[in-house]
């Protein structure tokens, strides 16, 4: 049996001044955690006890579809060369030297590992599919670690990858671990939502991430009540439709004298027009992969063309050009396309015909796709143009969607309103495709013996992530005060609170109900130590724990106080049924975690 008075619990009144989220702020106070250096952590005995919990729900739902391997976190640098990430990670990555000048470094993730793996061990299309799954510590170089455990240098993932023969055993793979996602986090407490992503440095054709909606989530993320849910660089949405400005003139382009307007506030209050009725200018350098360079050059001018109320997302533009990007500078407008900053406008610009052939990578939002009679710039100092008609007047190289969407919008599904906010992710799983095998010559051979490469999934969980998630939720609703986990991840499922050890006969019921509970199954944690009633209430809402009995001056009449914090409900129980009324609350939340976490 656990006796609080023989364990390591540091309580804290107070949280570090340091200390940010909520999470945070109660991860220490509640002493989960200590913090080493910036973004390092150790787990103390109540945070260690409810991270092993959370690896047992994932290591239980993993065994189901998958192989636990474990690598090494140290990996030498030829093989993140073979797959063209050493250079591609940068700063990101912890790098080293050993004794004799070899370069290593930390992993960040396994995908070179366990392609490695695979080119070494499988031969044939019978050894295919494979799930390969870790629980392992993970190095990243954070340039700002925050957030208590939400931004870390060192961290617990469990990352997957998957083999097949083709796409659809990569369907069959990606939905194994969608499905397995589901069950982790449904059984965590967690209430998660799963969107729609962008791959970044992963590469592949498409990725999905698990997110929980709190304030301390540094992602944006867009749903509705139609199921729809994205996260901001890959959502889309139904635009109302605009009334467009009634032509001037002939309806040709009109050059227009602005002096001094240079922005599209600026511009809408000195031509008496909205925002919407103009073109607003976005001008880049991208900075291409080297690959590229023999065919579209080193650099590469952008241009993209957006409705004046709308903005850029950078991440949809730079799935498009590849490479880094950066805003011209006024001199590089000018020599460039001899326009002066301000006044950029698409009539004039020659684009390529293509994304892969060479000049001015001119993109059109698609929100500006069949609009009339627009404002833009004219490429002139202090005049703009009107009646700018896109694709009559100017040719992009492509239309694609490139801005931001806004609350409010309606989704693309049922056309019902978006919410936008900000949240969590605790688990990405991407489609690889072939980036990881090719690039190593990886290759089994088919039915027919020909040879082919095999398709790869990758799929990752931030452990610590789902334990911060559920804190931060609970913490919301109770405004940030306390925090109370479901009983799956909770370091202990109830903590009996001995009111006064002195009393002999309080004393000997709490040792008693203590023990049934641990006969029984339950996670029981005893508070027997000699502080007041107050100090002992207050610590096991401090450290979360679901269920409280609390042994006081009832126990003459044969009853305690029942508390479920997860309900908030406070009850009389006789002693005799604390074991059925305990055991029938945690079967219940079992069973239906969501309803029953109180997130």
């Amino acid at each position: 049996m656990h006796r609080w008075s023989q364990l390591f619990i540091p309580t804290l009144r107070e949280a570090p001044a340091d200390a940010e989220v909520a999470s945070h702020k109660l991860l220490l106070r509640a002493g989960y955690i200590r913090q080493l250096g910036a973004g390092i952590y150790s787990y103390l005995f109540l945070g260690n006890r409810s991270i092993n919990k959370v690896i047992a729900i994932v290591r239980e739902e993993m065994d189901r579809i998958g192989q636990e391997f474990l690598l090494p976190a140290l990996n030498p640098r030829e093989v993140w060369e073979e797959s063209g990430r050493w250079s591609v990670m940068g700063d990101n990555m912890f790098r080293l030297q050993d004794r004799k000048g070899a370069e290593l470094c930390l992993a960040m993730t396994h995908e070179e590992v366990m392609t490695s793996i695979a080119r070494n061990e499988l031969r044939s299309y019978k050894q295919l599919p494979q799930i390969w799954y870790q629980i392992q510590t993970k190095f990243r170089d954070e340039p700002r670690p925050k957030s208590g455990l939400l931004r870390v240098r060192q961290f617990i993932m469990k990352d997957a990858y998957s083999f097949d023969i083709d796409e659809a055993g990569l369907d069959v793979s990606y939905n194994k671990h969608d499905d397995a996602y589901r069950r982790i986090f449904t059984r965590c407490g967690l209430q998660f939502v799963a969107v729609d992503a962008d791959s970044g440095a992963m590469g592949g054709s498409a990725s999905q991430e698990f997110m929980v909606y709190t304030d301390a989530g540094e992602d944006l993320i867009a749903s509705s009540a139609s199921g729809y849910a994205a996260n901001l660089e890959k959502a889309t949405s139904r635009l109302a439709p605009v009334e467009d400005l009634a032509p001037t003139g002939d309806g040709q382009p009109e050059l227009v004298h602005t002096p001094g307007q240079r922005t599209i506030d600026e511009v809408g209050a000195f031509l008496n027009t909205q925002p919407q009725h103009q073109i607003k200018t976005m001008a880049y350098t991208a900075e291409l992969p080297e690959a590229d360079h023999a065919k579209l050059g080193r650099l590469r001018p952008v241009i993209v063309f957006l409705r004046g109320d709308h903005s850029l997302n950078e991440a949809k533009l730079l799935a498009i050009t590849g490479g880094e990007l950066r805003p011209m500078t006024p001199e590089e407008l000018e020599s460039t396309f001899k326009t002066p900053a301000g006044y950029l406008g698409p009539i004039g610009i020659e684009a390529a015909p293509h994304p892969k052939k060479p000049g001015t990578l001119v993109i059109l939002d698609k929100a500006l796709e069949g609009r009339t009679n627009l404002i833009a710039g004219a490429n002139k100092e202090e005049y703009h143009l009107r009646n700018v008609t896109p694709t009559r007047d100017f040719k992009p190289t492509l239309v694609a969607d490139v801005r931001n969407i806004n609350e409010g919008e309606l989704d693309p599904l049922g056309g019902q309103p978006l919410r936008l906010g900000k949240a969590v992710e605790v688990g990405h799983i991407f489609k690889l495709g072939c980036k990881y095998t090719e690039s190593m010559g990886a290759s089994v051979l088919n039915r027919d013996g020909k040879e082919v490469t095999p398709i790869m999934g990758c799929y990752g969980i931030g452990i610590e992530r789902i334990l911060t998630a559920a804190i931060e939720s609970s913490a919301a609703a109770n405004q940030g005060n306390s925090y109370v986990l479901p009983p799956p991840i909770a370091p202990f499922q109830v903590v009996v609170t001995i009111t006064n050890v002195g009393d002999a006969a309080l004393l000997a019921a709490g040792e008693k109900a203590a023990a049934d509970l641990e006969a029984a199954g339950v996670d029981v944690l005893l508070d027997d130590r000699d502080e007041r009633a107050g100090v002992k209430f207050k610590d096991a809402d401090l450290v979360g724990i679901p269920y409280r009995i609390n042994i006081g001056r009832g126990v003459a009449e044969g009853k305690v106080e029942f508390l479920d914090r997860l309900q908030s409900v406070t009850e009389d129980v006789a002693l005799n049924d604390v074991v059925t009324k305990v055991s029938e609350r945690i079967t219940s939340t079992l069973r239906n975690p969501l309803s029953a976490s109180g997130l």
